[in-house]
């Protein structure tokens, strides 16, 4: 079993194939959706067309919807509220099923694949995956790395 690996990315800004050569250069195994809702108007980012864009490069694809930030965090995030959404994703965590699909990732990272967290923001300080990331940090010790794909 390898050392367990964890890496964010978001597609903001990037096309699919750019986001597709970041996870395959990074070595990722699996992807973790962190959406709430794993749909896009971006090409390739709805859930069905991105785990197949990911399976040809033989990547897993894992939505885990309850780890995605609910509607009220998306707005204050979309109007630039990033305290409000912070605040928000905090407590929709403390729900029993975002607490079982932590559990769920924490799993996976422990097993040694290396996993990485997806969402929308390319920037991971304005997005909940770097909390759902040091949320993942705080019950096992793992690098996280995030990636960034170039833009368009």
């Amino acid at each position: 079993m390898s050392a367990p690996a964890l890496f964010t990315i978001g597609y903001e800004q990037a096309s699919a194939p750019a986001v597709l050569d970041e996870l395959s250069r990074a070595g990722v195994e699996l992807l973790v959706d962190v959406r709430a809702v794993a749909a896009s108007r971006r090409a390739g980012f709805s859930k069905s067309l991105l785990a197949a864009g990911v399976a040809e490069r033989g990547i897993s694809y894992l939505h885990l919807r309850g780890l995605g930030t609910p509607a009220e965090g998306r707005q204050a995030a979309r109007s630039g509220q990033h305290g409000a959404m912070q605040r928000i994703f905090a407590e929709h965590m403390q729900t029993p099923t975002a607490r079982e699909q932590l559990g769920e990732l924490v799993d996976l990272v422990k097993s040694g694949r290396r996993v990485c967290l997806l969402c929308f923001e390319r920037h991971p300080e304005h997005c909940h995956r770097l909390i759902v990331a040091n949320l993942v940090c705080e019950q096992i010790e793992v690098p996280v790395t995030h990636l960034m794909a170039s833009p368009l």
